[in-house]
């Protein structure tokens, strides 16, 4: 069974609207700071959009909970450390890390058990960050790196909380979660960023600044989450999900043709690395955990042998940034929870049957 051309394309274009928007979001800090800027584009993503997705699916707690993790800490710590120095292009490629810390933080809090071959992608995918990590020490400010490695931990968190709660709607869920960062975030640009940066910012909006904010609120969260929800409706994730993984490959090679960044030779084993390491932490088969005991293990799960076959780490909401963080169903008869970041951005649901996997990479980044 193969995507439909016309689903293809879509999946292919919504993996390159997330890579695009590491660049727009660089673009759109030259007009304002970055707690304001973060703060604008969930108020935007939000707004008329709640009004026509219908009341919250979920508990307020999760909404909540989420909306702190991934919009107030996750998107924070993106914006100020691309505003403090750290290219587009590799901010899009380390914040696939996420997809590893997942794993680590689900293995701690919710007892899952990682495969062998699992294992090594994380290794590999650490890997990748160390060599990240020198070629950015020796070219750019090492602390925005490691606020953006700070983020992709944030973004696994969000996505095991997402996986707690287990949304029954995509895009509801993430316009909802929306919500939350809009205050948190201008009470914060306010003290640390200053009213009067603030202001100036506003007194002097242009076109160009309106357009950063228009395409990483609609087009990067509410259309690349919209056609992300709609595609994983209709196909089984581990179709789907394996397009994340070109959301890199388009974040540098837009940084690179736009903002005109290097990709060093050391740049290019990392991303080799971390692609490779997140692909087999992703999409290798996950591992089992005790069905007694374990939170969130719905009642009736657990197999004679009482352990509970683990379907996968995920499956986005993610931005791209964007932007990780939202369930839908896999079909009508068999509900597959996938979170999905980002721009916008992306999470974990609850298991689901091992006939049914959902691979990590199903989530979408910043």
């Amino acid at each position: 069974m193969r995507l439909p051309p016309a689903h293809l394309a879509l999946a292919v274009l919504v993996a390159a609207v997330w890579g695009v928007n590491f660049t727009v979001i660089e673009i759109g800090l030259d007009h304002f700071p970055p707690l304001l800027f973060s703060a604008l584009r969930f108020l935007v993503a939000a707004l008329p959009a709640v009004f026509f997705v219908g009341r919250p699916r979920t508990a307020w707690k999760w909404i909540v909970a989420v909306g702190l993790v991934l919009g107030v800490a996750k998107f924070g710590l993106v914006f100020v450390g691309m505003d403090a120095g750290m290219p587009a292009g590799l901010t899009s490629l380390v914040l696939q890390i996420q997809a590893v810390f997942t794993a680590g933080i689900a293995a701690v809090v919710l007892g899952e058990r990682p495969t062998p071959l699992r294992v090594l992608g994380m290794a590999v995918a650490l890997a990748g960050i160390a060599v990240a990590a020198v070629d950015e020490g020796s070219s750019g400010p090492l602390g925005a790196f490691v606020l953006v490695v700070a983020a992709a931990a944030c973004w696994g968190a969000s996505n095991v909380l997402t996986r707690k709660a287990s949304p029954p709607d995509a895009l509801n869920f993430m316009v909802w979660v929306s919500t939350v960062p809009v205050l948190p975030l201008l009470a914060l640009s306010l003290l640390t960023e200053g009213p009067s940066r603030d202001w100036e910012a506003l007194r002097t909006l242009d076109w160009q600044g309106v357009g950063t904010i228009a395409f990483v609120a609609w087009v990067s969260t509410v259309f690349g989450f919209g056609a992300w929800g709609w595609l994983l409706h209709r196909h089984p994730a581990s179709m789907v999900a394996p397009f994340s993984l070109l959301v890199p490959v388009f974040g540098m090679s837009a940084a690179a043709v736009i903002l005109g960044e290097p990709v060093s030779g050391l740049r290019g084993c990392a991303a080799a690395l971390l692609v490779g390491g997140v692909a087999l932490t992703s999409l290798a088969p996950a591992g089992r955990r005790r069905a007694t005991g374990v939170p969130g293990t719905p009642p009736g799960e657990s197999g004679e042998s009482g352990e509970l076959r683990e379907s996968g780490e995920l499956g986005e909401l993610r931005e791209p940034g964007t932007p990780s963080a939202s369930v839908v169903p896999h079909d009508r008869r068999s509900p597959v929870p996938v979170a999905a970041p980002a721009s916008v951005p992306v999470a974990a649901p609850a298991p689901v049957p091992a006939e049914a996997p959902v691979p990590a990479s199903a989530e979408a980044p910043a």
